[in-house]
């Protein structure tokens, strides 16, 4: 199978969650890994920190510019910057919100995407980080959802304008997976996110990150469209069994 020893990549989200260990999983293997966050801090040491606000054009121009710099061209583009903001009813929602939810998950991987396009080499990759609230919707979190659904559909239009250049293109759609994820959705709420994941064997970030090095290592041949992957005890979005404490 193909190595990434020595290929270069790029992550957004890198400081925390599935990008963090997205991050650390694809440096492991022997890739060059820029990761691109807020929280530059965060970011692990076997990685190149640069600062990267999804939301910002301007951000995004200076990032991608710094990262194709640095490494001579990429190899691999994971966009796992993304957020949610709440379990309300959509007519809870507000335009704040909506613009903030919308803006990083579906505009932020859109413009980074078309910034790293002209940098990827021949036999690249570009693995977007979805959902499986992208598959099936769940109450009371119509604006996740959507911003979800909009991934997917990018991503499949995505493969269908660079069919012919040698590029390969694949959603990665986890379940349940136990990040600060809960914890900004519910604004810092540590009680309420602490429940998200209590009762039910949620799946670790470096489990999301494993499938991502598996979908950039086959062979030159083959194209991952999509890997949804749940934990065992969720059969969808919305639906999950749990033990009683």
């Amino acid at each position: 199978m193909p190595s990434l020893e020595g290929k270069s990549a790029v992550v957004t989200g890198a400081s925390s969650g599935i990008g963090a260990a997205t991050a650390r999983a694809l440096a492991a293997e022997g890739a060059r890994v820029v990761g691109g966050a807020r929280r530059v801090d965060r970011i692990a040491a076997s990685v190149t920190p640069l600062e990267l606000d999804v939301t910002e054009p301007v951000s995004c121009e200076r990032f991608v510019a710094v990262a194709a710099e640095e490494l001579g061209g990429i190899d691999v583009l994971v966009n796992a910057a993304g957020l949610a903001l709440g379990r309300d009813p959509f007519d809870a929602s507000t335009e704040e919100d909506e613009r903030l939810v919308l803006e990083t998950n579906v505009n932020g991987l859109i413009r980074v995407t078309r910034l790293c396009l002209p940098h990827v080499r021949d036999g690249g990759h570009v693995v977007n980080i979805g959902s499986v609230a992208g598959r099936q919707a769940y109450e009371k979190g119509s604006l996740y959802v959507t911003s979800k659904f909009a991934v997917r559909g990018f991503t499949y239009a995505l493969r269908e304008d660079l069919l012919g250049r040698p590029i390969h293109i694949c959603t990665v759609d986890p379940g349940l997976v136990e990040t600060d994820f809960s914890l900004v959705r519910f604004r810092g709420d540590e009680d309420t996110a602490r429940k998200v994941y209590e009762g039910v064997e949620a799946m670790q970030p470096d489990d999301i990150a494993e499938c991502v090095v598996w979908v950039v290592t086959r062979p030159a041949r083959v194209n991952v469209d999509e890997l949804v992957v749940k934990a065992l005890a969720q059969s969808s979005g919305g639906r999950i069994l749990r033990t009683e404490s």
